[in-house]
């Protein structure tokens, strides 16, 4: 699995960079459009990382006109965040990348393959809440 999400995540970053967009902001651009209005330290679990490490991103997606900030409704020192028009187009093209990407992968792979790794994946998403870190970190190698 680690490498498989390597071998993505190198696969699809250098066409994300031309488009202007890191494999990160996308991480946040996705997460603000399917939950919009999403504060920092929500959208830093969403992604996982830090409130400190989501901040600059936000910052540059603000700065780009991508992403704004509202007053939260009921908590004033607290903002939400959510896509502009123009994050929104930005996304769109990003998306379109990733669905090139995502066909390029059902094609070589074939339907019946594909859906079983689509089945096997979504397995994985939903058991990965349930696993508790070891409190100490084992000491073998991985094999």
């Amino acid at each position: 699995m680690r490498r498989a999400d390597l071998a993505l995540q190198s696969t699809k970053e250098p066409p994300l960079r031309k488009l202007g967009v890191s494999g990160s902001l996308y991480a946040v651009l996705i997460n603000l459009e399917v939950t919009p209005g999403l504060t920092g330290a929500e959208l830093a679990r969403t992604v996982g990382v830090t409130p400190q490490a989501i901040a600059p991103l936000v910052g540059k997606l603000v700065d780009r006109g991508w992403v704004e900030r509202r007053p939260h409704p009921r908590h004033a020192n607290v903002q939400e965040l959510h896509l502009t028009a123009n994050g929104r187009r930005e996304l769109a093209g990003a998306d379109r990348l990733m669905v090139h990407l995502d066909r390029h992968l059902q094609d070589s792979l074939g339907d019946d393959d594909y859906r079983r790794l689509c089945a096997l994946l979504a397995d994985v998403v939903r058991h990965l809440p349930s696993w508790t870190p070891p409190t100490d970190p084992p000491t073998d190698p991985p094999t």
